[in-house]
């Protein structure tokens, strides 16, 4: 055995979506903040990314999370999510995930019952509370940063489809929600491959119609995902989503980021206020509790700061080596699965 490298990450998961968390073999990137960060390793640093996510080393449904120190004083630790296609600015479950793995591993020391952190991501600074017990986290709550819709009920044209309506928020990254029901789903496991086929064709059509940029940062722009969603019900129910993640597959979690994005629409439509919440559940059945905290503005628009929550599990140590003979070790990916 001949390494040049060797990478130390934490496997993890919460509600089913494998979110792994480097821990050692990797030195922070550099960058005044967070989000300049993330933009070194996406147009200098992205071997990193693709030789842990593509194969023979990583598979298409792996997001895996980098640890840096903060840029800010106000924050315990920064972290930097890579996902198969790129670098969202902000993910809850990948939140969860770092979380649990920050404080089960003892790189940030666990207070009981309740451990408070402030997270440094490229999106802005995250507020988590941790329940702990025994040494383990039980629940991760967060406050996401502010989240807005920007278009409701917005109709577009998609391929095959023919003329649809969608509602497009900000929840860490732009989703394009769409009515599950109405599209002739019901959010099934049975159903994964052809809400797959369709979301990918109604997010390259609504990033195409519906351009959007943050207006607080234009380097954060354009549709990243496109959301099913179950008909909500009320206060306090229990509704069904499916995150369509790029290149092609369903987020196995209910989805932190979307479930934000989706609060912002049902907050914009008047259904949903300030103190108020529902249950999101995912294709497989696993719970996010997801509320709004408080209802505030950006650039002078409507706009809320959701609480998302839920449990994640470790569920492995693993050492990745890179052989310099390797002709494969940069990773490598097929039309199959990518």
């Amino acid at each position: 055995m001949k390494w040049d490298r060797t990478i130390t990450v934490v496997g993890c998961h919460v509600g089913g979506e494998e979110n792994d968390v480097i821990v050692g073999g990797v030195m922070p990137p550099p960058g005044k903040t967070m989000f300049e960060k993330k933009q070194w390793l996406e147009t200098r640093g992205d071997e990193l990314r693709k030789s842990l996510l593509f194969e023979p080393r990583g598979k298409v449904q792996l997001c895996i999370n980098l640890v840096t120190p903060p840029t800010r004083a106000d924050c315990d630790a920064g972290f930097i999510i890579m996902e198969s296609s790129d670098y969202p600015p902000m993910s809850g479950s990948n939140t969860i995930c770092t979380t649990t793995v920050l404080l089960e591993t003892g790189m940030l020391k666990m207070q009981e019952p309740v451990t408070k952190l402030m997270l440094d991501t490229p999106a802005g600074p995250v507020k988590v509370e941790a329940s702990c017990k025994d040494g383990k986290v039980t629940s991760v709550k967060f406050a996401n940063v502010p989240c807005f819709a920007t278009h409701l009920d917005q109709s577009i044209e998609v391929d095959g489809l023919g003329s649809i309506k969608v509602d497009v928020a900000y929840g860490g990254a732009f989703f394009a929600i769409v009515d599950a029901k109405a599209l002739g789903f019901a959010v099934e496991p049975h159903e994964a491959r052809d809400l797959v086929a369709v979301g990918n064709k109604i997010r390259a059509a609504a990033a195409k119609q519906l351009p959007v940029s943050h207006p607080e940062n234009p380097d954060i722009h354009s549709i990243t995902f496109t959301e099913f969603a179950m008909p909500f019900l009320g206060p306090g129910t229990i509704s069904r989503n499916a995150v369509i993640v790029s290149p092609g597959r369903i987020d196995r979690s209910p989805c932190g980021t979307g479930t934000s994005a989706r609060l912002a629409v049902i907050n914009a439509k008047g259904k949903l206020k300030a103190g108020q919440g529902f249950t999101s559940e995912s294709i497989i059945g696993s719970h996010f509790a997801a509320a709004i905290a408080s209802e505030t503005k950006v650039a002078g628009k409507q706009a809320i700061v959701p609480t998302i929550a839920g449990q994640a599990w470790i569920t492995g140590i693993h050492q990745y080596g890179f052989d310099p003979t390797d002709p494969l070790r940069g990773g490598f990916t097929l039309p199959d699965q990518w």
